[in-house]
């Protein structure tokens, strides 16, 4: 028998019923490197120059005293303790609850490194080089900064949620004959293709901010390129800024196992970085010009659960994550974080979930709609399906997890989500 324990922590928020005025506001923020850097997402390789700039968006929300700042930074990963100190240090100097605040990165492959390795060298054996402290300095002192005059720019807004679909992913485990997987392109392996989308305007309608929520690895170019860049992601965002006005964060989804449908080539030029802004862009654009105008009436409600789950036995558990482990280190104590925002449920978790978990929760969720948030407060690797981990591949084999971890998640996502329903 699987054994699973869960705790669970609410933090205390108004109920549905009491709705209030929406303030909101939105900041972005120039993160580009002015030096050569170690790009994060490949071999260990060092950068040459700048493709495109890469930025943190932040959104926050404010609504009857509770917050929800939301962050995109166009970054691949950062280890979750990284993560934990740098929300300690908001919280020490702007008074903002770090349970409040969302940290999500896009996952291009083409980007600086951020913090120290430790989840990532634990689970790949890279990073032998020094990371650069100077550099993390600069981006953890633009992510407070930024978040800090978000809040002292809320302003009376609105919001409104949508769905749309786009063809710009594709599944990314290749099947061979012989049934062995690698990573490659499979047309008929399960993709999820819907874009989730949050626009939040003033009440005279001019844009503040666009959340657009879509699965799909950072990974148009591949390891030779050497050129700082926001990959597909950054692309998509510039590109519906320059459209439709406003800041637009990029919110990766469950993308463990889904590609972009261009993946993996030497240069943007050769990738067709371009034309993701007509396969995935424009698809937001028709959306979001078909929006209702959107409410001012809103509840903003947040949860948290820590899920324990099998570690993979021949992991050595890093020291710097021992909070994150139980205390014989034989399991995970994985987070995750909920937010409620009216009739809308968002929830996260810091890894790269494969999209059959993500759909699936979706489908059975009790809220009118269900947004999946990876990557996001961190990065503990893979988190495959049951059926991933007895066919093998390169998700599977660099997990922290064991093939219990889908059960684990599923059941547990849901019967909080059936307790947060009200």
């Amino acid at each position: 028998m699987r054994s699973l324990l869960i705790v669970l922590a609410l933090i205390v928020a108004p109920p549905a019923s009491a709705r209030a005025d929406l303030r909101a506001s939105a900041v972005k923020v120039d993160i580009t490197p002015q030096n050569s850097q170690w790009l994060l997402g490949y071999q260990a390789r060092q950068s040459n120059g700048v493709h495109d700039n890469i930025y943190h968006r932040v959104l926050a929300l404010e609504a009857s005293g509770t917050a929800f700042y939301l962050i995109s930074t166009d970054v691949c990963l950062f280890s979750p303790n990284f993560h934990d100190t740098v929300m300690r240090e908001l919280q020490r100097r702007t008074g903002i609850d770090q349970a409040h605040v969302w940290w999500s990165v896009t996952h291009t492959h083409a980007a600086p490194e951020l913090g120290p390795p430790d989840m990532y060298k634990a689970l790949l054996g890279r990073s032998e080089h020094e990371w650069d402290r100077e550099y993390t300095q600069l981006v953890t002192e633009a992510l407070i900064d930024a978040v800090r005059t978000a809040h002292e720019k809320l302003e009376p807004a609105r919001l409104s949620f949508a769905t749309t679909t786009a063809n710009a992913n594709i599944n990314r485990r290749a099947r061979d004959v012989d049934g062995k997987i690698s990573l490659g392109l499979n047309p008929d392996g399960p993709t999820d293709r819907q874009v989730n989308l949050i626009r939040v305007q003033r009440p005279d309608g001019t844009p503040i901010a666009l959340v657009v929520n879509y699965a799909m690895h950072g990974t148009v170019m591949s390891g030779q390129n050497l050129k700082i860049s926001g990959d597909a992601p950054g692309a998509v965002a510039a590109y519906l800024e320059d459209q439709l006005g406003g800041t637009v964060l990029y919110i990766n989804g469950a993308a463990g196992n889904i590609a972009p449908i261009y993946s993996v080539y030497a240069d943007p030029s050769s990738g067709h970085l371009s034309q993701f802004r007509v396969l995935l862009g424009d698809r937001v654009i028709a959306a979001v010009r078909a929006m209702a105008p959107g409410t001012d009436r809103v509840a903003i409600r947040h949860g948290q659960h820590v899920v324990e789950t099998a570690r993979r036995e021949d992991l050595v558990w890093p020291d710097e994550l021992a909070a994150y482990a139980t205390t014989d280190r034989q399991r995970i104590r994985l987070p995750l974080r909920f937010v409620a925002i009216n009739d809308t449920l968002i929830w996260s978790a810091p890894v790269e979930m494969f999209c059959e978990i993500g759909i699936n929760i979706r489908e059975k969720s009790p809220f009118r709609q269900t947004f999946y948030f990876g990557y996001t407060n961190g990065w503990f690797g893979y988190l495959p399906t049951a059926k991933a981990f007895e066919e093998g591949g390169y998700e599977p084999r660099t997990s922290p997890f064991t093939a219990a971890v889908e059960e684990n998640v599923t059941t547990t996502v849901i019967s909080f989500l059936r307790s947060f329903r009200r």
